[in-house]
């Protein structure tokens, strides 16, 4: 007999339901946050990411929330975990331009804080992610900022280490610059030659100059 016979047919409706009564959490708990309980909107948004079968929109908005409560705690350890959370999120969960949107919002409100190791960690953490979801876009983007905050800083040993990672990412497979990557290639020279600028390695500025030079004419 089939499910016909009985006067029924399986619908989305009761997917739908779950929707939205997953959405309907989700804004409770921002609800509890205007009314400044932190407590209580953490326990909803942490029922938010056990609602979903599997891993959906509002799941990574909930960790997007807690991400920030923790940080105004100052609950770093708690803050790294949601965070976590939230990227294993950006594979299938959202869209490749929100999850960028969201990152670098995070990215822009964490990167004033003055602990070297924790900003070093928020971002190998993101990387991490941006690699494993293969967001070549985004990783080099964020590599780049990354280096241009230790440009800032004066960390020009871990600058170092981050024009590395970015020249090898602009390379071919003979080793060799990639001329489709021109574009990001000018990025790193930019930066490079900002801090033999800066240094005052005014040899390495000069040969780098002129490589640049001859990039730009290519």
């Amino acid at each position: 007999m089939s499910d016909d016979d009985y006067g029924f047919e399986y619908s989305d409706d009761d997917q739908d339901e779950e929707d939205v009564n997953i959405e309907n959490r989700y804004y409770n708990a921002k609800g509890d946050l205007a009314e400044g309980d932190v407590e209580k909107a953490l326990a909803s948004f942490k029922e938010v990411v056990s609602m979903e079968d599997e891993k959906g929109e509002w799941g990574f908005k909930a960790y997007k929330q807690m991400v920030k409560l923790h940080f105004k705690q100052g609950n770093h350890a708690k803050m790294m975990d949601a965070y976590q959370q939230m990227l294993t999120y950006i594979k299938s969960a959202v869209t490749r331009n929100y999850s960028e949107k969201v990152i670098n919002k995070i990215l822009d409100l964490y990167s004033a804080t003055e602990q070297m190791e924790l900003l070093q960690n928020f971002y190998e953490i993101t990387l991490a992610a941006l690699m494993e979801a293969k967001n070549d876009r985004l990783w080099f983007k964020t590599n780049l900022r990354l280096g241009k905050l230790w440009f800032d800083r004066e960390e020009y040993g871990r600058l170092q280490r981050i024009l590395k990672e970015l020249h090898k990412s602009c390379e071919g497979e003979d080793g060799e610059d990639d001329l489709k990557k021109g574009t990001q290639l000018l990025e790193v020279y930019a930066l490079e030659i900002q801090m033999y600028t800066e240094t005052k390695n005014n040899k390495k500025l000069a040969s780098l100059y002129t490589t640049a030079l001859e990039m730009r004419s290519r």
